[in-house]
């Protein structure tokens, strides 16, 4: 375990001992392998994959790797960059993580992943499966909507008398952590807090004992490890003397991000210098009246009318773009996505405490757009060409991203920037 030895991992040359956590020894030597898994003073669990390297020429998860001399070690190929981000998208796309609405949004481990991975979207159709949210044990809420499978609270959380608290139930995609209430009982109040911080996700949550901490001051906004991507701008062509053409619209959402667009205060004077607004709810213009070099787009496609307009701003805008949390990932709206159409409407305008006496319909009309099942993303509908990620984004960042595409200037994402809260 003594015995000094050298390995290389992406041709730099690293003195350690024999035996040692190949995560450990990399993190000592400024060199970082992201896991969700892995924790320290805890065996190795190879659940998350994303740990990944080559070692001496083949794949395998470097939690779970011992240090012997000579290695030759690569973490940084494009290839293992890739299947990550592809890891962390999946997860993004399997599970319902709305991190608007999440008690550890700040402070999510896989969160801060996807934000040094600069993620801004997945590539994968989300599945908005229903999952149990479990409020029966005395202290604890599991949230299995978030829950990653990670393992973490199975291994690790155990009464004073070394029985298990967590458990997996079922197989395949049915698996799910399941809480023994009779040994949740037993858990002081720090163990059960020591539980909740453990899970790198939202998913364990002890009742009434959730500290919201401001923007800013959360552990992620102050210790994330973001690289700030740097993003080339494409440039759209336009006679010297015309302006930049740009639409917006909103769909499924809380008109939250115009108003965020707006925040940029009197700089809009200076972006009407060279910007004109066609069909916006900022012009009041309700039909295109020529072809846009951009259009922004604001939540998600709830009904058949939300379709219908992504749809033509698709075809009457050279760049498309999706900004906020709704258009990017369903966002709130899409909570409903859990319970079937017709009992949200039931509740709704049938079983409400707000429905009149005696009123018994569901409103059905040709001229009420048709509610969509499940609502989506824009990306699921129509093809995206950039994504600015944030509930809202701020008024700096989006004019920022949205001048550069124009231009054909390089962007970067400040940490303070890329947010998907």
């Amino acid at each position: 375990m003594n015995k000094p030895i050298t390995i290389n991992i992406d041709g730099k040359n690293i003195k350690t001992f024999e035996g040692r956590n190949l995560v450990d020894v990399a993190k000592e030597n400024g060199i970082f392998i992201p896991t969700l898994c892995y924790f320290r003073d805890m065996h190795p669990l190879a659940t998350c994959r994303i740990c990944t390297v080559n070692l001496n020429g083949r794949q395998t998860t470097g939690c779970t790797t011992k240090v012997t001399d000579g290695m030759e070690i690569e973490i940084n190929t494009p290839e293992l960059l890739d299947n990550r981000k592809a890891i962390i998208e999946m997860l993004y796309a399997e599970g319902n993580h709305f991190c608007p609405s999440c008690e550890k949004s700040g402070k999510c481990d896989m969160q801060n992943l996807g934000y040094d991975m600069g993620i801004t979207v997945t590539r994968y159709s989300h599945v908005f499966s229903n999952k149990l949210v479990d409020f029966n044990p005395k202290r604890m809420i599991m949230e299995s909507n978030r829950c990653i499978l990670c393992k973490r609270c199975v291994e690790q959380v155990k009464t004073k008398d070394g029985q298990s608290v967590f458990s997996f139930v079922n197989r395949g995609v049915k698996t799910h952590v399941q809480i023994d209430y009779e040994q949740e009982e037993k858990l002081t109040e720090s163990e059960a807090m020591k539980a909740m911080n453990l899970c790198p996700v939202g998913a364990i949550l002890i009742k009434g004992m959730i500290q919201e901490e401001p923007f800013g001051e959360r552990k992620y906004d102050i210790f994330g490890k973001q690289k700030s991507p740097v993003i080339q701008g494409p440039g759209v062509f336009k006679e010297p003397n015309e302006k930049f053409i740009v639409a917006t619209t909103s769909l499924a959402g809380c008109f939250g991000c115009h108003m965020s667009l707006l925040d940029i205060d009197l700089e809009i004077l200076d972006m009407l210098e060279v910007v004109e607004f066609n069909k916006s709810p900022l012009t009041d213009i309700k039909n295109f009246s020529k072809q846009c070099h951009v259009g922004l787009i604001e939540g998600g496609c709830a009904n058949s009318e939300n379709i219908h307009v992504l749809k033509e701003f698709r075809k009457k805008c050279d760049i498309l773009i999706s900004f906020g949390e709704c258009a990017i990932m369903g966002g709130i709206p899409a909570m409903r996505n859990f319970v079937p159409l017709e009992e949200c409407l039931e509740e709704a305008y049938l079983n409400s405490t707000t429905s009149e006496l005696g009123a018994n319909i569901i409103p059905g009309h040709p001229d009420i757009p048709k509610l969509l099942n499940n609502v989506y993303p824009c990306n699921e509908i129509v093809k995206i060409d950039y994504y600015i990620p944030g509930c809202p984004p701020n008024a700096q960042h989006i004019w920022k991203v949205v001048k550069s595409i124009l231009l054909g200037e390089e962007f970067s994402i400040a940490h303070d920037e890329f947010k998907y809260d």
